[in-house]
């Protein structure tokens, strides 16, 4: 049985990039108090986005996963607030979404292990390394992300 690596590199993505993208919010919340809103709402819509996986599950995960990429690339076009709130619900609501329909997965319990030392690994090494921007390590994790949804849309596609 052939598995997936798009659930592994979401999952371990997502938590690698978390640090840059807090950097990159703070940098256009400007207070801690529109900071913490933003996490709030984030929060909510991930809330929303599990509730909704319990309902409607997407039959081609490609498709999730090229949206995600295309949300994780705007950070280069966002500068409002507004802009960064519809992009904290639409984060949010795919981290949710994610989330429920990951969880239901037979690997998910199977890898969890290798997803924690997966981004310990990873983080180690990013930190010997000098980023110029967070958007940018946001932005090519969104990459990573479109470009993976297309390839797996091929193989089942193919398959």
């Amino acid at each position: 049985m052939k598995t997936n690596p798009m659930p592994v590199l979401f999952t371990v993505g997502q938590v690698i990039i978390f640090p840059y993208y807090i950097l990159w919010l703070k940098e256009l919340s400007l207070t801690y108090t529109l900071f913490a809103l933003l996490f709030a709402v984030h929060s909510f819509a991930a809330a929303l986005g599990y509730s909704i996986c319990q309902r409607w599950m997407l039959r081609r995960a490609s498709l999730f996963y090229i949206a995600s990429g295309l949300l994780y690339l705007s950070v280069f076009t966002i500068s409002t607030i507004y802009a960064v709130v519809v992009l904290q619900i639409a984060l949010g609501m795919s981290q949710g979404y994610f989330r429920a329909w990951h969880v239901q997965q037979v690997s998910y319990k199977v890898n969890a292990v290798q997803h924690y030392l997966a981004v310990g690994i990873i983080m180690v090494a990013l930190a010997f390394i000098q980023i110029i921007a967070p958007a940018v390590l946001i932005a090519s994790f969104g990459v990573m992300l479109c470009v993976g949804g297309v390839l797996s849309n091929k193989e089942s596609v193919a398959t």
